[in-house]
């Protein structure tokens, strides 16, 4: 079984190209799969599992384990989407002749609206960090960042100097599968960039030589390449501080208001699309809850009995 994940794996990594974040979620979901087919004994060993004696049955019966352990349907709808990839791959390789994960179906799941903030909250929000400080210099350029270009905090954190053009405004972002897009960004986020830019050498200086990573835009406390777990633990203190904003706002958040905000301005749909990085526009179609003023706005313009 494990030469055939990693073999699974390999594949992911090296032909489709995808990000260390992806692979570790792949990487995640099939070990748990194989702790539950086959448990480590107390001599850290495992019974042997047959590749070809795992069905439809079995793994329904993993799935029903995690809705014993509360798991949410999102989290099972990704492993079970998980092994679908892998049994497809190894039915691809000739290994299997059956996927047995396409005779278990998806659990139904919620349809929830992207949480986004209104104008006026995220220009609060965004001026809450004191940019009088060093580390509050950098979070402001990253919180103008992250809504002025709509990118994914995984991508912000993997931000090189030389992405940044200033002279067009522009900033290359790799994002999931590693695609590469070029975004425009703001002139309030090319000010707060520079202002940070201005002082990132004072960070740099605090880490050792042999850990700096001189390419990498915005550096933590140490001087080393910033996480976006850190990010996250940022954006959380800063929505503590602005009262309004309230606790549920995520690094996605910012995200999601950049869509929102150019939709009900009028932006195409597509070109929503093609700055976040999206494979599919039925993934951008989320956003077009519109606001109940946009709607009536639309609708007095349009309809003859307005």
């Amino acid at each position: 079984m494990q030469q055939y994940i990693d073999m699974f794996l390999d594949h992911l990594k090296y032909e489709r190209n995808l990000s260390e974040h992806t692979l570790r979620n792949y990487r995640i979901d099939l070990a748990q799969f194989y702790d539950y087919l086959a448990p480590v004994d107390r001599w850290g060993k495992r019974p042997p599992v047959h590749i070809r004696q795992i069905d439809n049955i079995t793994i329904r019966e993993f799935l029903a384990s995690l809705y014993e352990k509360k798991k949410k349907k999102t989290s099972i709808a990704r492993k079970l989407a998980t092994l679908r990839s892998f049994f497809k791959f190894l039915c691809r390789e000739q290994i299997l002749d059956v996927n047995p994960a396409q005779l278990v179906s998806t659990p139904r799941l919620e349809k929830k609206l992207p949480h986004y903030l209104s104008i006026e909250a995220v220009i609060r929000f965004i001026e809450t960090p004191d940019t009088d400080t060093l580390l509050g210099k950098r979070d402001r350029a990253i919180l103008e960042l992250l809504y002025s270009t709509g990118m994914r905090v995984s991508e912000l954190v993997g931000l090189n100097l030389d992405d940044i053009d200033f002279k067009h405004r522009t900033i290359r972002v790799r994002g999931k599968g590693r695609r590469e897009r070029i975004i425009p960004f703001g002139r309030k986020a090319e000010e707060a960039l520079k202002q940070y830019l201005g002082v990132r050498g004072q960070l740099l200086a605090e880490a050792p030589e042999e850990e700096r990573d001189p390419l990498a835009v915005f550096l933590n406390y140490q001087g080393t390449r910033l996480t976006t777990r850190s990010v996250g633990r940022m954006i959380s203190k800063y929505a503590k501080q602005c009262a309004d904003v309230g606790s549920t706002v995520s690094p996605h958040s910012l995200r999601h208001s950049f869509a929102t905000h150019l939709l009900n301005a009028g932006a195409d749909l597509r070109a929503i699309q093609e700055l976040l990085g999206h494979a599919r526009l039925s993934t951008t179609q989320q956003y077009t809850h519109v606001s109940t003023e946009r709607l009536i706005e639309v609708y007095d313009k349009s309809h003859p009995k307005a």
